[in-house]
C-alpha cells in the first residue's frame, strides 16, 4: 500500500453511511473503522494513490458537515504502518520525543512528516479511544535530530490549531522505558 488516509466523522450514522460508498467506490483496504471518544467514527484506510485519492473524495463529500478532520498522505513512510500495527522499537535511546494532538488524522500527518524530515527513529504511535479522540506519537534518536522532528510535528499541528504538548526527555531512564508505550486498549489494525 502507497497510500494511507483517515476520516474523522462527527456522526456515528453518517460514519457508516460514508464508510459503505467509500468501499463501493475504489478497492482500498480498511485497517480500522471505530468509534472514539466523544461519540466520533475514525476510518483508517489504505491502497494505491489513486484508488485511496478516490474513496476520500467520495467519503469527505458525503461526511459533509460531519467531517471534523481528514488526512490523506501518498507515499507514507513505511514505518507508520509498523506502529500502527503495534511495533514499537526503543533501546537505551539519546533522547525521545513525545507529540501530543487533539486530532488523530494530524497526528498521522505530523508523524509522517516528521519521520521524513527528520533523523529520528519511531518508537510508536498511538490512536486509542481510550485517549478522547486524541494521538500521540513518540520518536527517538540524538537530541538536536529529535528536537528538529519535534519543531516539524508541532508545525503541522500548529497549523491546524490541533497542537496539545510537546516533550523532550533527554537519557530517559530505562524504567519510565517500559511504560513509554504500552499496548494499548485498542489497536487500529488488529496487532
Amino acid at each position: 500500500m502507497d497510500a494511507l488516509a483517515l476520516l474523522e466523522i462527527a456522526s456515528i450514522a453518517r460514519g457508516m453511511r460514508t464508510l459503505d460508498l467509500m468501499v463501493k467506490e475504489a478497492p482500498i483496504t480498511v485497517l480500522e473503522a471505530n468509534l472514539v471518544e466523544p461519540g466520533k467514527v475514525l476510518i483508517l484506510f489504505g491502497g494505491g494513490v489513486a484508488e485511496v485519492e478516490s474513496a476520500m473524495k467520495v467519503g469527505r463529500e458525503w461526511a459533509a458537515e460531519d467531517l471534523l478532520d481528514h488526512v490523506l498522505i501518498p507515499f507514507v513512510d513505511p514505518r507508520i504502518w509498523k506502529a500502527l500495527r503495534g511495533a514499537q522499537s526503543v533501546s537505551n535511546p539519546d533522547t525521545i520525543g513525545v507529540i501530543e494532538g487533539s486530532s488523530v488524522a494530524t497526528v498521522i500527518d505530523a508523524c509522517d512528516q516528521s519521520l521524513k524530515m527528520a533523523n529520528v527513529g519511531l518508537c510508536g504511535l498511538r490512536l486509542s479511544p481510550a485517549l478522547g479522540g486524541k494521538g500521540y506519537f513518540v520518536v527517538h534518536g540524538l537530541q538536536h535530530d529529535v528536537e528538529a522532528a519535534l519543531e516539524v510535528g508541532a508545525a503541522v499541528l500548529n497549523a491546524r490549531a490541533r497542537l496539545v504538548r510537546v516533550e523532550r526527555i533527554a537519557r530517559p531512564h530505562p524504567e519510565f522505558l517500559t511504560f513509554l508505550l504500552r499496548p494499548a486498549p485498542f489497536s487500529p489494525v488488529g496487532a
